[in-house]
C-alpha cells in the first residue's frame, strides 16, 4: 500500500522558531511612525503590543525557544500531518509529487493557531488583562478566542460586518471559546462612529475593523492588540510549518524542487516556505513561489510602497505590495 501521510511523534516537534531576520542579506525597510514618519521605536508599539512581543518582533536572533506551555498547546493537534497528493498527481497527469501540509487539523480548522497562542501566551506573561483583534472571514478571530480562552484572557474580535452576517458559524465558534465578537463597523470607537455616519449601510473592511480593535486597545486599560498576519512575530511563529516539513520531508528522502503557498496576509506562506529560505541562503536549489488572487494581485502587480494596514491610518506604515489603501477592486 502506497504511503499517503507522513507523521513526526510528538518528541520530534520543533522546539525553536526560525526568524529569516537573521539571514537577509538586506535588512528589511523599518516600518515608520504613522505621527511622523521616522523609523518607529520600540517604545512607539507599547501601547498597542507588550515589550516580550515587540523584542520579537525587532529581534535578529536566528532563533527563538518555543515556550514549554506553548508546545503543551501546540501537541493538541501538532505536528501537523504531510500529505501526498496522489490523486492529484494523476488528474494533472505530470510526472511530479506532490505534498502539501494539512493545517486544517487544528482546532480552530487553520494555521492561525500558531501564531495566537504565542500571542495569547506573551501577553499573559507580561500582565496583559484583555486583548482586541480584528476579522476578516473569522478564521483569524477564532484562533485568538481560542489560544485567549486557554490562557484566560477575555477577548474581543471586531468581525467585518458583511463576514458576521453571512459566516455565522465562525461567530459561533468565537463565542462558543468565550470572546466577544462585534459586527464591524461599530458605534464603540471614533473610527467606526466616523464610517457609520457616512455609511450607515457599511459592509465593513478589514481596515475598519483594525482601526477600531486598535483604537479599543489603546483607550482601554491593561488591553493590547493581537495581529494575525504582516508583522515580523507573526511569521516566526508560523515557521513551525516549514520547519516540520523539512524534517517529514527528510523521513521520506525528499527534498522539493519548488515551495508554494498562498499569500494573503503572508503568514501562510511565510510559515511554510521561510525556512526553505534559509536553505536558499546554504546553497539548496529550491524555488519559492507564492500564489495570490488575479482579483487583487498586489504583489505581481502593485508597487512595493509604504502603507497603513488600517482605514484610520493609526498604525505603524509599513512596506508593503499594495494597490492602494484599504483597496477593493471592481469585479
Amino acid at each position: 500500500m502506497e504511503q499517503i501521510k507522513t507523521f513526526l511523534e510528538e518528541r520530534e516537534i520543533p522546539r525553536q522558531w526560525y526568524n529569516v531576520m537573521a539571514d537577509l542579506p538586506t535588512p528589511m525597510k523599518p516600518p515608520l511612525h504613522p505621527g511622523t514618519g521616522q523609523p518607529i521605536k520600540p517604545e512607539d508599539m507599547a501601547a498597542i503590543f507588550p515589550m516580550n512581543i515587540i523584542e520579537q518582533e525587532a529581534t535578529t536572533k536566528r532563533w527563538i525557544d518555543i515556550p514549554e506551555e506553548v508546545l503543551q498547546k501546540y501537541l493538541l493537534w501538532r505536528p501537523s500531518p504531510l500529505y501526498r497528493a496522489r490523486n492529484f498527481e494523476k488528474l494533472l497527469g505530470c510526472p511530479v509529487k506532490i505534498y502539501y501540509k494539512n493545517e486544517g487539523v487544528s482546532p480552530a480548522g487553520s494555521h492561525k493557531p500558531n501564531a495566537a497562542i504565542p500571542m495569547a501566551y506573551f501577553n499573559k506573561v507580561a500582565g496583559t488583562k484583555r486583548i482586541t483583534t480584528e476579522t476578516g472571514a473569522g478564521q483569524w478571530g477564532s484562533a485568538l478566542a481560542m489560544a485567549c480562552q486557554m490562557f484566560g484572557l477575555p477577548c474581543r474580535v471586531y468581525m467585518v460586518r458583511i463576514s458576521y452576517d453571512q459566516k455565522p458559524y465562525r461567530r459561533m465558534m468565537m463565542n462558543a471559546w468565550g470572546a466577544e465578537c462585534l459586527a464591524s463597523p461599530t458605534n464603540l470607537t471614533q473610527a467606526g462612529r466616523s464610517v457609520l455616519a457616512e455609511h450607515p449601510d457599511s459592509p465593513g473592511s478589514l481596515g475598519i475593523a483594525i482601526s477600531e480593535a486598535i483604537e479599543d486597545a489603546v483607550t482601554t486599560p491593561n488591553t493590547k492588540y493581537a495581529l494575525g498576519s504582516v508583522l515580523n512575530h507573526v511569521l516566526l511563529y508560523q515557521s513551525i510549518i516549514g520547519l516540520e516539513a523539512q524534517k517529514q520531508m527528510a523521513k521520506l528522502g525528499e527534498y522539493p524542487d519548488v515551495v508554494m503557498g498562498c499569500c494573503g496576509g503572508g503568514s501562510n506562506f511565510a510559515g511554510l516556505a521561510l525556512p526553505y529560505v534559509s536553505d536558499l541562503f546554504t546553497g539548496k536549489n529550491v524555488k519559492i513561489v507564492g500564489a495570490e488572487p488575479t482579483s487583487c494581485p498586489t504583489m505581481t502587480k502593485g508597487p512595493f510602497a509604504y502603507d497603513f494596514g488600517d482605514l484610520a491610518k493609526s498604525t505603524p506604515l509599513l512596506p508593503m505590495y499594495t494597490l492602494g489603501h484599504d483597496y477593493i477592486p471592481a469585479p
